[in-house]
C-alpha cells in the first residue's frame, strides 16, 4: 500500500497518477457519504470520508479495517490512498472540525504504519518519506 499526502491543491493526484502510472478511471473520489469503492486502485480525497466518519461518530481507522479482509498478510496490498494533511495551521474553533482534524491524524498514522511507501507532495514535488 502507498500513502500520498500533502496540503490542499498541491498536486497529490497528478503526482500519484504519473509516479505510479495509474489511469484516471482507476481513481475513486471520496465524498462525505460514507462510501468507499475499494475496487479502485486509488482512493482519493480520503479526508472527505474521514469527515463523514467524524460527523457520524465512528472511527475512520476502524471502518477502513472492517472494509478490508484483515486476515490477509497485507489487506491494503494494491491500494494508493491520497489525503490532505489538515494538521497545519490554526486549530479550528468548531468542535466537529477539531474532532475531524484529530481523527484525520489518527487515520494517517495508521495508514503510514501499514504503508510500504509514504510520499509527501508540496507544490507538485513528491518526496518519499518511507
Amino acid at each position: 500500500m502507498i500513502l500520498v499526502f500533502g496540503g490542499a491543491y498541491q498536486g497529490k493526484l497528478a503526482y500519484a497518477l504519473d509516479k505510479f502510472d495509474i489511469a484516471a478511471e482507476d481513481v475513486y473520489r471520496c465524498s462525505r457519504d460514507g462510501e468507499l469503492d475499494l475496487d479502485k486502485t486509488v482512493i482519493y480525497g480520503l479526508e472527505e470520508f474521514v469527515y463523514w466518519c467524524t460527523e457520524n461518530v465512528v472511527e475512520a481507522k476502524t471502518v477502513l479495517e472492517s472494509r478490508f479482509d484483515t486476515t490477509e498478510a497485507d489487506p491494503y496490498l494494491d491500494k494508493i490512498f491520497i489525503a490532505c494533511d489538515v494538521s497545519q495551521g490554526l486549530v479550528p474553533m468548531d468542535a466537529t472540525d477539531r474532532a475531524f482534524r484529530e481523527m484525520m491524524g489518527r487515520t494517517l498514522l495508521h495508514l503510514s504504519k501499514e504503508a510500504d511507501e509514504v510520499h509527501r507532495v508540496f507544490c507538485g514535488i513528491g518526496q518519499r518519506l518511507k
